[in-house]
């Protein structure tokens, strides 16, 4: 510890919003260089490298091969594949001095896609996985959390090459069999939820969330077993109602009604219904959005869903994708006055109002519920004013379909397993079906058995290596500080030398030699410092085992503690390497 590369600090970080991103700084683990950059530190370098290899020996045991791609790419792959332009402002873009345009890699799909493409060209040398262990760069617009959400992150990314879709469904079950062990061996609670594949594109897609009450994902899983990020989950939609009978709709005077629930309570007081009363889910809210395109193109998009829902955001986003969206602001609504606030409805009295063909001429997407036949009351399109009986199908219709209602406690979910519930998580791996969108847009072809010539597909599966350590240390922690697994430990033992004397450090000195010698990694405390300062820096540092050499050395004892129980116990110094050993199973 007087040598060793360390600073701990008695004051949490000023942006530290959770117990890991508090820890690993306050240990020194790792510093802050920027907002969402961190430098490794030795002892968070320790875990990492630790993290690295249980990744390593499990893709290993799969047959995958290890390579490493450069950080610093050529723009032109990520044209043909359109991600240039759908990566939008996550994409840290730069100019060399001759002016070709580069990027940081954000993921290597299409640089794995050209190296196999450079080098095979036969079924025979297929199936393939390759994957590497790399710094990866998003321009994230909120940082947050330390490393679990950072602007440069480790990432283990590989990619499997198959000639044909069975050969792509092995590959898959490999990683993901792999994956069970990986995040079995790290110790944190997760579960595999079904994904949305957002930018990356293809067909099935799946992350490990872990679990946590700090995370940043919602998702959603049933007493049957069904389980979704909550961007991935598709309701279902209602069967379409007759509406022959259906009487005309009607305009009526709806004054001073700023939300729905007054909206309702008007409804009843003066336009009573015969079968029951208004309820929120009967009136449809018209929510407006800017959409802006990759190439900053801005258009506007209505939102047609049942009044007693909100819009989800993070739905929303990957439904409207790869377009960013925006709030609707007081200058918008000024700049699109056939949009009265507070009042949108999709139809007025000549007929359709929203959607590109309507009168408004505005893109207008609706909620699955809002099937043909269902009746609503909805804006009419002028201040004070609301229709109530208007028909979907009948008096309005729509561009597309948006869900992106929020999924609530209780809802059903979609295979009919049971209630859903919701929960927090952070993802710490995804793994995608791609199939041929990357082979098919660089051109990766291989000759098939019969000699013909066949697009390759591909899956692609990454884990968040670095975002592993901030995930460890969250559901390894407690007031004190760390309490690392024994695997991931940046050291197995901790010895510690308090009280005066030389014997003591002498004796605690023999003793971290001793352990050494027997291949466990040990950190002596030999610092000028008072005890209680050395037991705070080792709770801190969180090492699953410390020893300590003190005043009672005297009598011949010295202490074992285990950091996790809290447990204490003494033992004769004489047996302390051999209590050790046991301790630790070794």
């Amino acid at each position: 510890m007087s040598t060793l590369f360390v600073r701990t600090l008695r004051d949490d970080p000023a942006d530290a919003e959770i117990p890991s991103h508090r820890y690993l700084v306050r240990a020194g683990y790792v510093r802050r260089v920027a907002p969402g950059v961190y430098s490794w530190l030795p002892l968070g370098l320790k875990v990492l490298q630790r993290v690295e290899a249980i990744v390593r020996e499990e893709m290993s045991a799969i047959g995958a091969q290890e390579v490493l791609l450069p950080a610093l790419l050529p723009k032109e792959p990520y044209e043909i594949s359109h991600r240039w332009t759908e990566y939008g402002p996550n994409l840290f873009r730069l100019t060399d001095r001759k002016g070709a345009e580069m990027l940081l890699g954000p993921t290597h799909e299409e640089m794995f896609t050209l190296m196999v493409k450079d080098l095979y060209s036969s079924y025979k040398d297929l199936p393939l996985v390759l994957y590497q262990i790399q710094n990866k760069y998003r321009d994230e617009a909120r940082p947050r959390a330390g490393i679990l959400r950072g602007r440069e992150f480790v990432m283990k990314d590989s990619y499997s090459f198959d000639v044909d879709d069975e050969g792509l469904a092995a590959s898959y079950a490999l990683h993901r069999a792999a994956y069970i062990k990986i995040f079995d061996r790290l110790g944190f609670d997760y579960v595999i939820v079904n994904a949305n594949a957002g930018a990356m594109g293809g067909s099935a897609s799946e992350e490990f969330l872990a679990i946590a009450r700090n995370g940043e994902d919602t998702f959603v899983r049933s007493p049957g077993g069904y389980a979704a990020n909550v961007e991935a989950v598709r309701i279902n939609a209602p069967d379409p109602v007759p509406y022959d009978q259906a009487a005309p709709a009607r305009v009526v005077d709806t004054p001073d009604v700023p939300t729905i629930d007054t909206l309702v309570a008007l409804l009843n007081d003066s336009y009573p219904r015969e079968d029951r009363a208004w309820t929120a889910a009967d009136t449809l809210k018209n929510v407006v959005f800017m959409t802006v395109a990759p190439d900053g193109t801005r258009a506007p998009v209505v939102i047609g869903l049942p009044g007693d829902r909100e819009v989800d955001p993070a739905r929303l986003a990957v439904a409207l994708a790869p377009c960013e969206v925006e709030a609707f602001t007081e200058d918008d609504f000024r700049n699109y006055p056939q949009l009265v606030k507070g009042y949108i409805g999709p139809a007025h009295e000549n007929g359709p109002f929203l959607g590109e063909r309507g009168a408004a001429a505005i893109r207008y997407l609706l909620d699955p519920r809002v099937v043909a036949g269902t009746v609503w009351a909805t804006g009419a399109n002028e201040i004070r004013k609301h229709v109530i009986g208007l028909v979907a199908g009948r008096d309005f219709t729509a561009d597309g379909v948006a869900d992106v209602a929020e999924i609530r406690e209780g809802d059903p979910a979609p295979d009919g397993s049971g209630p859903l519930s919701l929960a927090r998580g952070v993802e710490m791996g995804h793994i995608f079906q791609l199939g041929r969108k990357y082979a098919q847009s660089l051109g990766l072809k291989v000759l098939d058995r019969t000699g013909k010539l066949v697009t390759v597909t591909m899956g692609s599966y990454g884990i968040g290596v670095s975002r592993a350590v901030g995930m460890v240390a969250e559901a390894n922690c407690d007031d004190k500080g760390l309490c690392w697994p024994r695997e991931l430990a940046p050291y197995q033992v901790m010895v510690i030398a308090t009280g005066k004397g030389e014997e003591i450090l002498e004796r605690a000195t023999q003793i971290a030699e001793a352990l050494d010698a027997r291949g466990v990694s040990v950190l002596l405390d030999d610092r000028k410092a008072s005890p209680g300062v050395k037991f705070n820096d080792a709770e801190l540092l969180g090492m699953p085992t410390s020893l300590v050499v003190g005043r009672r050395l005297a009598e011949g004892v010295v202490e074992i503690r285990d950091r996790r129980s809290g447990d204490r116990r003494e033992v004769p110094v004489d047996d302390a390497v051999a209590a050790v050993l046991t301790e630790i199973g070794r």
